[in-house]
């Protein structure tokens, strides 16, 4: 079993792509290798391969990166199973998993929601999206300050909050009370529900 998240950024056309490129592709280039791993199309479509039970938590981060940028967001499916088809560029790639995941992101501005999964179980399916429409909710309404301190906290788990307040030159207050406002202990919680769910599913 593979992820493969189908992505793009919202409301690209009202800014500039320097505002918002370094930050997709400086994430992007984390994650793998292009353009076996990862690619961006479209302008402002991007493809990426990932373990699955890193999905959940890289979307979270890369929204983090994007929410940065007052006026933009990105939109997110993941879609997990198998490649039966691959050469060198994940966009040329097929299998369960690239189904899933496109068809999934197709439906998404039907279902206005910016978070959606597809693991072929429909069970599973129900109650992971019902979630992360939530969640969605949450990461949404996060302003570019608060967007700020949540990447670092994701990106630094061993960091306590003084060390990130000092990389932030904020109050170490102002660290915990964004943790707070951005409800990270639940998305949290349900990056550990997606992980288990998935894990079943796999055995």
């Amino acid at each position: 079993m593979i992820a493969i998240i189908t992505g793009d950024i919202i409301r690209s056309e009202t800014a500039d792509p320097k505002e918002w490129m370094p930050l997709l592709k400086g994430f992007l280039r984390k994650q793998g290798r292009r353009p076996a791993d990862w690619e961006i199309y479209r302008g402002d479509a991007f493809q990426l391969k990932l373990p699955p039970a890193e999905a959940l938590f890289k979307s979270m981060l890369l929204k983090s990166r994007i929410k940065q940028q007052a006026r933009l967001d990105v939109r997110l499916s993941i879609g997990l199973g198998d490649i039966s088809y691959q050469t060198g560029k994940i966009t040329e790639a097929n299998g369960t998993a690239f189904v899933r995941s496109g068809r999934k992101f197709d439906s998404m501005k039907e279902e206005k929601t910016t978070l959606a999964l597809a693991t072929g179980d429909e069970k599973a399916d129900t109650a992971l999206n019902l979630m992360a429409r939530f969640a969605a909710l949450v990461m949404d309404s996060w302003s570019p300050s608060l967007a700020e301190t949540v990447q670092w906290i994701l990106e630094e788990p061993g960091w306590n909050q003084q060390q990130i307040a000092a990389k932030l030159k904020i109050n170490q207050s102002a660290v915990s009370q964004s943790r707070r406002r951005a409800q990270l202990d639940l998305l949290m919680d349900f990056n550990q529900f997606y992980q288990k769910t998935i894990t079943a599913l796999n055995t």
